[in-house]
């Protein structure tokens, strides 16, 4: 839904990726992890939007899945690809 643009807030952008998603145990909650390289700021702003239409997007997937209950989406930024580029760059310092 995000890559083909069906949700229409701008400050959702194409390049923003989901990475993991964690449901619980009673299907009542799912906790949505997004990532997008480059900046922070459109990344925060992805995730609010993602927040706002979390609404919108449980109803049209509700009608793709067929789930019994479908859970409550809470959208998280995910810092793992930018945790590992500053990793991956001081290791590359120590090497010089």
């Amino acid at each position: 839904m995000i890559f083909t643009g069906e949700i229409k807030d701008p400050r959702i952008e194409q390049l923003t990726t989901v990475t993991e998603v964690n449901v619980s145990r009673d299907l009542g909650h799912a906790k949505v992890w997004v990532s997008r390289f480059g900046d922070r700021a459109a990344v925060a702003g992805s995730v609010d939007g993602l927040n706002h239409a979390a609404g919108y997007i449980q109803g049209v997937l509700s009608k793709r899945i067929s789930l019994r209950i479908f859970p409550r989406l809470t959208f998280l930024i995910d810092n793992s690809m930018e945790n590992g580029f500053r990793i991956a760059q001081k290791l590359r310092d120590i090497k010089h």
